[in-house]
């Protein structure tokens, strides 16, 4: 069993290192696939294409084939085998044409909940839970299949939303896959093992050109595919939920990410922007702001990742009895690392954020509505003058006083007519961004009396 492991962690980092490799020696695909606006929450650098994912898919491809050739399944076995391979195709594809065309959030979570009602339709589903210390089995019912879809469309998503510094998402799923063989192997769960093997070989080749710097990025598609595999690989560890450690062992190595993410949506929700709305107001974002380099952030986070990993082990090993003692540790954990790192109030300011949150609310729609505007304008708008115009519309209607604007073609500066009172303090906000591949700036300042510097920076952002 270890030799068909390590065979297939092999297989798989060989077909996703040639497919990188192919993807380099076509520099015009490359250039075609190239993204000149990147995320919010990605970095400012130039941006390598987004084609990782098709690598990591095809290393799947190759592994899903080899494995019915070398090792013919059983009925059931096989059956399996179809949902994860039909399932989590659907779920690339769902990602690669946000990367390609953006789809919205909405189109995006509608698919990934057809493609999670189809893989529990043949299957991968959570029927029971196993209570860990007395061993009572608890009949989920109806239950059942909404535990399932939300299992299935979250960590899709979670994967997707760490993604915003390099090698960062491909690291956890890393961890992650190698802990989904080692579970399967205990549970003895054959085609688990062989596909999370294989996938640890395929992410490795990919960390080989996306550690930082990287030269090639996983996109949506990657993300979203590594998410639902780490999720349908464990529902089927888990036997349908009698295996409740199974479930409970990946989630302690996403505790990180899961509650950043969720504070991060608590914060986006009370303050009237869309929960899924990118910025950079994630944990590695703050390191980067102390200092930290790329590198030394993703190697941080991994060191912390491993820490929980070894905590999802024991929490297999215990069969769950240990789950509440290490769920204190981790959240104790994470406090004081935030305290460590001094952004804990940036971090935890959910509660002050709900003090002016109606307030702010109130702005946010507002901004939000002129910017849609804006878009409307945009996509009609027959020369850039009449853009930049319609832009100080939109700067005048929220109350800013300046604006500086960089590009590779030259420089634009806007000031409010009449001047400025120079007694007046002010709040600047400055983004970087790419403008037609290169990087770019602008800086955006509002009048600081009686304003929110976090609403100031929200409606610079906007």
């Amino acid at each position: 069993m270890i030799l068909s492991l390590i065979l297939f962690a092999v297989m798989g980092a060989a077909a996703a290192y040639l497919l990188i490799c192919l993807l380099h020696s076509s520099p015009g695909l490359l250039e075609r696939r190239r993204v000149e606006s990147p995320q919010f929450h990605h970095g400012p650098k130039s941006e390598p294409s987004r084609l990782g994912g098709l690598a990591i898919v095809g290393g799947f491809v190759a592994l899903s084939i080899a494995a019915q050739l070398l090792y013919p399944f059983d009925e059931a076995q096989g059956h399996t085998a179809r949902v994860v391979f039909c399932s989590g195709l659907a779920m690339f594809l769902l990602g690669f044409l946000d990367d390609v065309r953006p789809l919205g959030a909405k189109k995006k979570l509608l698919g990934q909940i057809v493609i999670a009602a189809f893989a529990w339709c043949g299957g991968v589903q959570i029927e029971t839970l196993k209570n860990p210390f007395d061993g009572h089995i608890y009949q989920l019912g109806a239950y059942g299949f909404g535990l399932t879809i939300l299992w299935l469309i979250a960590l899709p998503n979670l994967i997707n939303l760490i993604d915003g510094i390099d090698g960062l998402a491909g690291g956890i799923s890393l961890m992650l896959m190698a802990l989904l063989s080692y579970v399967g192997i205990t549970n003895a769960s054959f085609y688990p093992s062989l596909c999370a093997a294989g996938m640890v070989g395929a992410i490795l080749a990919f960390l080989r050109f996306n550690f930082p710097p990287a030269r090639i990025y996983m996109g949506d598609g990657g993300a979203y595919f590594l998410g639902f595999l780490v999720a349908v690989l464990s529902i089927v560890n888990s036997h349908k939920g009698t295996i409740v450690a199974s479930l409970l062992a990946p989630l302690f190595v996403l505790a990180l990410p899961i509650l950043d993410v969720a504070l991060a949506i608590a914060r986006r929700g009370l303050k009237g922007l869309p929960i899924f709305r990118p910025d950079r107001q994630h944990i590695h974002h703050h390191l980067l702001a102390s200092g930290y380099s790329t590198r030394k952030v993703v190697l941080s986070m991994y060191v912390v990742t491993l820490i929980f990993l070894s905590f999802g082990v024991a929490v297999f090993w215990t069969r769950g009895r240990w789950a509440p003692i290490l769920f204190g540790i981790v959240c104790l954990a994470c406090i004081i690392t935030a305290r460590s790192f001094s952004f804990s109030r940036e971090w935890f300011a959910v509660g002050r954020v709900l003090g002016n949150s109606l307030e702010m609310r109130e702005s946010i729609h507002h901004a939000l509505s002129l910017g849609r505007w804006l878009e409307i304008e945009a996509a009609g708008c027959d020369s850039v003058e009449n853009l930049w115009s319609d832009f100080q519309f939109m700067l005048l209607k929220l109350n800013f006083v300046r604006a500086n604007l960089i590009l590779p073609n030259g420089r634009r500066e806007w000031r409010k007519g009449g001047g400025a009172d120079p007694s007046i303090s002010f709040a600047v906000s400055r983004h970087e961004f790419f403008f037609l591949g290169q990087a770019s700036s602008m800086e955006l300042a509002i009048e600081g009396k009686n304003v929110d510097p976090h609403l100031c920076y929200h409606l610079s952002e906007i």
